[in-house]
């Protein structure tokens, strides 16, 4: 292809679509640069949901569990309680039983309650014990059998303190009630249910109970990626909640296992509800078939937005400190300064305001690919900074499908000198079997993306996707169709 003609094809860019996604009748010649082999693809499926919940006693984590589990009654559900693993208590604890702290970390047994997932995780039936709390002991009753599920929840008083039973969860739950709420409700409970001495009850509340959650429970919150205020009487965020692990259930589990390790998508990572809203808000108004190009433009706007500032933040940064206004010292950081960004021509194209507005005076270079009947993906055009092999690059295409073109992208730009681990691939929503493609191929790769979805249809367009893209953004869909009248014509 001469110089005039991929000039002519550049300039023609916003009428034309070549990002690469037209992908009916593709035969994939390469496993590894198609989809996921059936393999890989059942273990993605098998791994369960795992939701974790803690909170302060009686804050209301049973209630919040018992709500979601009644909420998700098509799917398999169980609940494992971080009580079940408390350990024996030795002779020597039980003649000083009142002044044993079952609110701290040392008094469960975390390395059987991670045997017991792990289990879990891979298919396999375990039995759960359950801890007598007259005897203090886990083997008075017949452990309870629990079979493999698509929905684990753990629950707990300090079920985020330990880092590995951390990163079993897909979603961390905190349920935040004030501590007089609390309180009330430990004594109405430990004096009804337990028949306790309400002088004993404040006894253990104020030696081990409120010390305990102060420095082992609260500081855990900060893990949580929603928190719940009221526990189970905020039912809006209840029903918000399981409508997310429905949304989950559909999908393959592509953060689990180290492949995926470099995947940071927003609607999973937020940390408040209001903020996951704000987002799937926006998805449904880009996602609806009925929405005006204006409208289109702008929602995609903020989203791409949103993007490419979670992308930013995993860029290096060195600690700098300033002088403010009031004479003070700031510690800060400083921004990476080596950095550029590429878009694939067209789609691509949409994001680059949004990354120029984030940077002043960013180089950003283009790729054209290009599918020629069911040959594969062609790359006929590249403009590229001459230092690229300096910089860290932002590689930008909203939509991340059978990850070919995303793939022969990467490829161009590590073969241009940029390492593999200075690349960050920002898009508006992905489709499990793209990241798959991309990841196993480019384990050292960042994804940053906005929403996973369902898959890929037979077609190979994303679903349940938002449509092509380029055509809406640029709003040349119109024009198509006028073209295709006057052809028939």
């Amino acid at each position: 292809m001469d110089a005039k003609s991929v000039e002519d094809m550049i300039e023609a860019s916003s009428g034309v679509h070549f990002s690469g996604f037209h992908m009916n009748g593709l035969e994939l010649r390469n496993t590894e640069v198609g989809h996921p082999t059936t393999l890989a693809a059942e273990e993605m499926h098998k791994q369960p949901f795992v939701i974790g919940v803690a909170g302060g006693a009686a804050s209301g984590k049973t209630t919040v569990c018992d709500m979601i589990i009644q909420q998700l009654h098509d799917q398999r559900v169980v609940l494992v309680n971080q009580d079940s693993f408390y350990h024996d208590l030795t002779e020597e604890e039980l003649t000083r039983v009142h002044e044993y702290n079952f609110d701290h970390p040392d008094a469960f047994d975390t390395e059987q309650l991670l045997c017991a997932m792990e289990k879990l995780r891979h298919g396999q039936a375990v039995d759960i014990p359950k801890y007598d709390f007259k005897s203090y002991k886990n083997n008075v009753f017949p452990a309870r059998r629990v079979n493999p599920s698509d929905v684990i929840i753990l629950e707990g008083i300090l079920i985020f303190h330990d880092p590995r039973v951390r990163e079993l969860m897909n979603m961390k739950l905190f349920v935040d009630t004030d501590a007089d709420v609390r309180l009330a409700r430990r004594i109405r409970r430990d004096t009804v249910e337990k028949s306790r001495d309400i002088g004993t009850v404040l006894d253990q509340y104020s030696k081990f109970v409120k010390p305990a959650f102060d420095d082992f429970i609260l500081p855990t919150k900060k893990y949580a990626d929603i928190i719940i205020p009221r526990g189970g009487d905020n039912h809006v965020a209840i029903d918000l909640i399981v409508q997310h692990i429905c949304t989950k259930l559909g999908q393959h589990d592509i953060f689990s296992g180290s492949v995926y390790c470099t995947v940071f998508c927003l609607f999973s990572s937020s940390n408040h509800i209001t903020c996951l809203m704000q987002i799937r808000g926006m998805h449904t108004l880009i996602r609806d078939s009925q929405t005006t190009k204006h409208d289109f433009v702008f929602y995609a706007d903020r989203l791409i937005r949103l993007v490419v500032e979670h992308g930013l933040g995993h860029l290096p940064f060195t600690e700098k400190q300033v002088t403010t206004p009031t004479g003070s010292v700031y510690t800060g950081v400083d921004f990476c300064k080596r950095l550029c960004g590429v878009s694939i021509i067209r789609s691509g194209e949409s994001m680059e305001n949004a990354l120029r507005a984030c940077c002043k005076g960013i180089k950003i270079g283009k790729i054209l690919i290009h599918r020629e009947g069911d040959n594969g993906q062609q790359l006929i055009y590249e403009k590229l900074p001459q230092d690229i092999l300096d910089r860290h690059v932002l590689l930008l295409d909203p939509i991340l499908g059978t990850g070919n073109s995303a793939v022969q992208a990467i490829s161009l730009l590590i073969s241009k000198g940029v390492p593999e681990s200075n690349i960050i691939f920002l898009n508006l929503i992905s489709a499990p079997q793209g990241v798959h493609v991309v990841c196993k191929r480019f384990p050292r790769i960042k994804i940053v993306t906005s929403e996973i979805e369902t898959g890929l249809n037979e077609d190979f367009r994303v679903v349940p996707g938002m449509g092509e893209f380029g055509d809406r953004y640029f709003g040349t869909d119109d024009d198509d169709d006028e073209l295709v009248v006057a052809q028939t014509q």
